[in-house]
């Protein structure tokens, strides 16, 4: 058996051409960081402030997603074919909305003129905007991340789990969770990297105030608009947010999901 398939060779030419489209522009990036000053700009205060402020929250967005997004991945993997196909639906729209789109939906629910408005929430540009901005483009990676891993692993562990005796919450805890942990580990690294990478809800909906809104992404349009930072740290943070994206998928790449069958011994 062939391992590399029966592909025609002539498609090795269109191949190359977009792995160079994809990878030429970043190659670029890297080739203006300024790496005399690069530990400058990168721990200049505007930029810590900027850096502090992404990942702050994105690990609270991150958390929230995971409280929010595993009951909602459960609900889609066991629901009925016409239900689960609405529900991943619905959850996939943030996926293909323009981010600005988003925002301004934030906004016209919890804005002051918004249906919430009454409540006399002060939530638009604040903190609290920007994690839930990004918790709003986020929580679908996790959430399809994990109904998939869900579905793929089926019930049947369950079953055998509750014939056993256990009981619900034990089964979520011992057998249904472990079996899904790729999915969820996946799910939850690459929530929080696109956390940390949003620009257009957190611009509409929080706005771009330094130390309270800025996120690294905010902070380098303002820098190539001639405000805030130098492009020296717009630079340096791009960069930064570069060496994140590879990092979730080396760490993505390096899970290894363990046997099914190991989740079910423990738990008679």
């Amino acid at each position: 058996m062939r391992k590399r398939g029966y592909a025609p060779p002539v498609l090795a030419l269109p191949a190359l051409i977009g792995l160079a489209f994809l990878v030429l522009p970043l190659v670029a990036l890297v080739g203006k960081v300024q790496w005399s000053t690069l530990w400058t700009d990168i721990t200049s205060a505007e930029a810590l402030d900027a850096l502090s402020l992404s990942v702050t929250t994105g690990l609270v967005a991150t958390i929230v997603c995971i409280i929010l997004g595993v009951p909602l991945a459960l609900l889609i993997a066991r629901a009925g074919g016409r239900l689960a196909s609405v529900l991943r639906a619905v959850v996939t729209v943030p996926l293909v909305l323009p981010p600005m789109v988003g925002g301004l939906a934030l906004l016209f629910l919890f804005g002051r003129s918004g249906w919430l408005g009454w409540t006399g929430w002060q939530i638009p540009f604040t903190t609290t905007a920007v994690i839930m901005a990004q918790t709003f483009v986020a929580l679908p990676f996790l959430v399809l991340a994990l109904e998939g891993a869900l579905r793929t692993s089926g019930i049947a562990y369950e079953q055998t789990a509750a014939a056993l005796g256990a009981g619900r919450w034990t089964i979520l805890r011992r057998v249904t969770l472990p079996l899904a942990a790729p999915g969820l580990l996946s799910g939850v690294i690459l929530c929080f990297a696109r956390a940390i990478g949003e620009f257009g809800a957190t611009a509409l909906f929080a706005g771009n105030a330094p130390g309270v809104t800025q996120t690294m992404p905010l902070a380098i349009y303002t820098a190539f608009n001639g405000a805030g930072v130098t492009q020296g740290s717009a630079v340096a943070l791009s960069l930064l947010l570069l060496v994140t994206a590879i990092t979730v998928l080396l760490l993505v790449r390096a899970w290894r999901p363990s046997s099914p069958s190991s989740a079910v011994e423990g738990v008679g």
